[in-house]
């Protein structure tokens, strides 16, 4: 009888996926007890969600007690060139490879949406689709069925595809037969954990998100503790330093998908081009693209701390510019900026000016608090 799974692999090839393999999603694993500890120590940071949905996230059959078969599908995204050299420019923001082009979250939910209609109309058993915003742990699940293994910066690594692979997953109520799972092969390398800027690694396989930078860039909503503004030097959305610095990306390849092909605009983009967007002008740069679900304000909050930590006095101007900003978040790192650009008599000199007269009581907070 031929093997369901050889079809369903053709099917996904077709639709553009690198990699479909099978693991149980019923059989019992460590995952879950793994992340409540990462929640209960508190490393979570302002990520609420984790801790609501914490028993959800235990393991698959948590969320859908009929789980039988995880099918976990990888695209690769590989970049055409080593990133990390476009930091080189200070007075450029370093977006992350991952979210230079089209929301994947988009790309690949329409695909799995008609691969697991193929595979329910094949089995007969019902499935449900998963594309990282749902509560279930895709990289256990890829580790399990053999994507790959979630390496010492606990993101996914594959052997033939080094650190960029974006993974979709469909459960499904059918039994098929699993894959042989992946084993760890770090050995006694630490470049990630090296390269990490503010050592949001307390030990190998363990993150502390409240230090790393995609969480403060992207999840995080105030402003930053402010031993982290200047770690974060020009990354204004994401840090590819971990994935980017490991040996195994000598096996990855181009990503040949022309939707997470990175847009010209978003290579190397000039700050203070950045510091200029309005709300309209945010929107219409980032028209499809993850970064779009920060907003406006929160990003301008990155690219300003990427101007303080520039050293160019060009960009002066710039955080100037954003002192009478809407945004108390803008508002607030524009003084941080320009603390960090100015030397002392002047930056002594435009605070008094702020702070000086009554029609200047709106930015008592930005200019006494914590954001200077």
């Amino acid at each position: 009888m031929p093997d369901p799974r050889d079809t369903i692999r053709k099917q996904a090839a077709a639709l553009g996926f690198d990699v479909c393999r099978f693991a149980s999603a019923s059989e019992p694993w460590t995952a879950g007890e793994r992340l409540a500890h990462f929640v209960g120590s508190g490393r979570h940071g302002d990520m609420g969600w984790m801790e609501t949905t914490l028993e959800r996230r235990a393991h698959p059959t948590s969320m859908w007690p009929d789980a039988k078969t995880a099918i976990v599908l990888g695209l690769n995204y590989g970049p055409g060139h080593d990133p990390l050299p476009e930091m080189d420019d200070a007075s450029a923001g370093y977006i992350s490879v991952y979210a230079r082009g089209d929301d994947y979250h988009e790309l690949i939910k329409g695909r799995l949406k008609t691969l697991a209609g193929q595979v329910a109309a094949r089995t007969g058993e019902e499935v449900k689709v998963f594309v990282d915003t749902a509560p279930l742990m895709e990289k256990p699940l890829a580790q399990r069925a053999g994507l790959g293994w979630q390496g010492k910066h606990t993101n996914l690594l594959s052997r033939s595809r080094g650190n960029w692979l974006f993974l979709g997953v469909i459960l499904t109520a059918a039994e098929l037969e699993p894959d042989a799972a992946e084993t760890e092969h770090c050995g006694g390398c630490t470049a990630c954990l090296d390269a990490c800027p503010t050592k949001a690694f307390p030990a190998p396989f363990q993150l502390d998100a409240r230090r790393c930078l995609s969480y403060l860039t992207i999840e995080f909503a105030g402003p930053w503790p402010v031993e982290f503004r200047s770690m974060t030097g020009s990354r204004i959305y994401g840090c590819d330093d971990c994935l980017a610095v490991c040996p195994w990306n000598k096996f990855a390849v181009t990503s040949h998908e022309a939707r997470v092909q990175a847009r010209e605009a978003l290579v190397s983009p000039r700050l203070a081009d950045l510091a200029a967007l309005d709300d309209a002008a945010f929107r219409a740069l980032f028209s499809k693209s993850p970064v779009k679900r920060i907003g406006r304000d929160r990003f301008v909050r990155n690219v300003l701390y990427a101007i303080g930590n520039s050293g160019d006095a060009a960009l002066i101007a710039s955080a100037r510019g954003l002192l009478d900003d809407a945004s108390p978040l803008v508002r607030g790192a524009a003084v941080w900026a320009l603390s960090r650009l100015m030397d002392e008599p002047g930056f002594g000199a435009l605070r008094a000016e702020r702070l000086g007269g009554e029609a200047n009581t709106s930015v008592q907070t930005e200019w006494t608090g914590d954001q200077a």
